[in-house]
Parts: structure tokens; sequence; C-alpha cells
């Protein structure tokens, strides 16, 4: 029975899932290396917190409760628990680092959950100490928010493990979606050509990037690709469709854009830094 989760990287998504299984009643670690970047994700989910509360979303004593569920930390041997999900850098190395580390630490019934959008979690788990519990558990930004989780499971997982996380997902109150371990996964597979055709008509049609993201809002997406790449992060994005198109085997149809690596080179990342394919400043394409 999972009653403690532990999330480790204290980001964005981070910090997003360590909200949803505190408000969901889980007693959750939230671990960084960095004690910026654990003070980030106390303002963040504290704004977060105080925005549900003036909605009516939750009642006071339900934001106290979540507040208590929480405990922040930066260092790695507190990081125990039944679960533990990694939110940290999209590079294997790092992860699979981090992962032995939290083997070492932790029972051999710890299941260890990665929140990668595009890496393979066969690979990851090929030098981890009892390979069965890892598993894919790939959350949508913001993930106190959106339903969606891929469960993706691994050459090596196991099926009971698979099937814990699943079920962990709804108490979370997502809407999981079993997959087995392939580039991309689901969503991201599908959706790189949401990103490389958009990119690919601006940048060689007079088509603006307002204008084709106004299209595809009017035609039913919530968010036209342009103003989610920025809502992503253009590093982020960037990084899933370099991912997906070397595990691809460099297939021409999934290469990366000029015009992103041009966005992320001049560090012009989105909303986090205040300007991508739009000036936040300004409220204009860029």
């Amino acid at each position: 029975m999972i009653q403690k989760i532990g999330v480790a990287g204290a980001g964005t998504m981070g910090s997003g899932i360590a909200l949803n299984a505190a408000q969901s009643g889980f007693k959750v670690i939230l671990f960084d290396t960095q004690t910026t970047g654990i003070e980030n994700a106390q303002k963040m989910i504290a704004k977060n917190v105080a925005f549900l509360e003036s909605k009516v979303k939750i009642t006071a004593q339900q934001a106290a409760i979540i507040h208590q569920n929480i405990q922040y930390t930066t260092n790695i041997n507190d990081c125990i628990a039944d679960v533990i999900i990694e939110a940290i850098v999209e590079n294997m190395e790092v992860k699979t680092n981090l992962y032995q580390q939290l083997a070492a630490i932790n029972s051999n019934e710890t299941i260890l959950a990665s929140n990668t959008s595009s890496l393979s979690i066969s690979s990851l788990q090929k030098n981890i100490a009892t390979p069965q519990r890892v598993v894919g558990m790939h959350f949508f930004n913001p993930a106190h928010v959106m339903k969606l989780v891929e469960v993706v499971a691994g050459e090596q997982t196991d099926k009971t493990v698979v099937t814990t996380i699943y079920n962990l997902c709804i108490q979370l109150g997502k809407q999981p979606v079993i997959c087995n371990d392939a580039p991309g996964f689901i969503v991201n597979r599908v959706a790189r050509h949401f990103y490389l055709e958009a990119m690919h008509m601006a940048s060689t049609t007079p088509v603006s990037i307002a204008d084709i993201d106004a299209l595809m809002e009017n035609i039913g997406f919530k968010m036209g690709p342009f103003k989610l790449m920025d809502l992503i992060g253009m590093d982020i994005n960037y990084a899933v469709s370099q991912s997906v198109y070397h595990a691809f085997n460099d297939n021409p149809r999934f290469m990366p854009s000029p015009m992103q690596a041009a966005k992320v080179a001049a560090g012009e990342l989105g909303r986090k830094t205040g300007k991508g394919f739009y000036d936040y400043s300004l409220n204009t394409p860029s």
C-alpha cells in the first residue's frame, strides 16, 4: 500500500506532482539538490494552494493539510518512500545516477517512476538494482491540473508495478493510459508534427505564428503549437524532439526545427524566460 511518495526534482513538474500528491492525501518528500530549487518550489506550491483556496476549490483547513503533507529537503537520504517519482533533467546519465543513489537507500520494493517525456524506460532500467520496479509515469504540465498520465512499461517492468502505478494515478485524480516503451511514448510521438509542421509552415510561408495559433485554436485546440511550446519550455520541447529524432535513427520526418534550435541557443525558452515565440513583456509574437 502506497502511503508516502517521494518526488526528486523541485522544478515546475516536480512541484506540480508534489502538490497533486499532497492534495490527494499522501505524505510527500520533495527533494532537490539545490536550496534555491526548494525555495522556489515552496513559493510555487504556496501560490498554487492560495489560488485554489481563493477559487473555493479547497478550504483553509485543506490548504493547511496540503502544506503539512509536504516535506522539503536537499538531503537525498531523506528521500525514502513507497514510490519515488523522478522529475529532473532529460539526461539518461543523470537520471541513472540519481536512481542508483535512490535504490541504495530504499528497499527493493520501492517503485522508481520516471516522469521522462521521451527517454527509454528500458534503457533506464539496465543499470538499476531490481530493474523490474522501474516504470514511466509521465505527467503533463501543469501536473496538478492536467489529467492525463502515461504509464510506461519498460522491457523489464513487472506487471504488478504497472498496475500499482495505474491505481495510484486514479487515487491522484488522473486519467492513466498504459503504453509500452517506445520513442516518444504516445503523446510526444503524435505531437511532434503538431509542432514541427507548424514551425515548417511559419519558416517557409507568409503565414504568421499568431495566425497559425489562432487557426488551431479556432478549430478546437485549447492552445496553438507556438503558445504550447512556450508554455512547455523551448529547451524541454526541443530536447524531446532530438530524443525522438535519434530514437527513429534520424528519420527526416522527425528532424528538429532550426527555428526552435535558434530560440534555444538565444535563451528564449518561452514563458519561463519572458520570451520565446512570443514576447511576454509585450504579449506579442517576438
